[in-house]
């Protein structure tokens, strides 16, 4: 569910975020000609609107509708009780806000908004580990391992390594 979680935010914001380049400089050519003067020429520029100014975070309508999304999810999947739903609310709500906040500071940075997105991903599992049950916490573990393609360590079988044992002659 971390994952999942985490690949949906980066996708929902991700798509705004491509297509909304910086606007670069433009330039304003003006050609006045009173008559019976010659020609004046005049070139301008101006610098885009935003130029320099950080990109601005969603607002807390956007991150309350993403958090809210996560946690209906989350209570519908694993049968959260109603104190659960809002813990749970509150690290989602959290987490997105980190996530987003992030995703505005570091973004020339990919590498580095890379891992402070895992740090938070891994802040969000361990408080959530403390909210949900036991079972509940495999099933999250379970559903988000699944969606994001990880192998399922149980189900690794094969020859072992030489030297390593699991067979009958020893």
């Amino acid at each position: 569910m971390k994952l999942l979680l985490l690949s949906s935010v980066l996708a929902l914001a991700a798509a705004p975020a491509a297509l909304a380049q910086a606007p670069t400089a433009s330039t304003i050519k003006t050609k006045a000609k009173p008559a019976g003067q010659p020609g004046v020429k005049t070139k301008t520029t101006q610098a885009p609107p935003d130029a320099g100014a950080p990109a601005e975070a969603p607002s807390d309508a956007v991150i309350d509708a993403k958090a809210n999304a996560l946690t209906a999810n989350m209570q519908t999947n694993l049968g959260l009780s109603p104190q659960q739903t809002e813990k749970v609310r509150a690290i989602n709500r959290r987490g997105v806000e980190n996530v987003e906040s992030a995703r505005a500071r570091y973004r020339t940075d990919p590498r580095k908004l890379a891992g402070v997105i895992e740090s938070i991903g891994s802040s969000r599992l361990s408080a959530l580990k403390d909210v949900l049950t036991p079972a509940q916490f495999a099933k999250y573990q379970r559903k988000r391992e699944e969606k994001m393609g990880v192998p399922n360590v149980q189900g690794v079988q094969g020859t072992p390594p030489p030297g390593l044992g699991g067979g009958s002659d020893q």
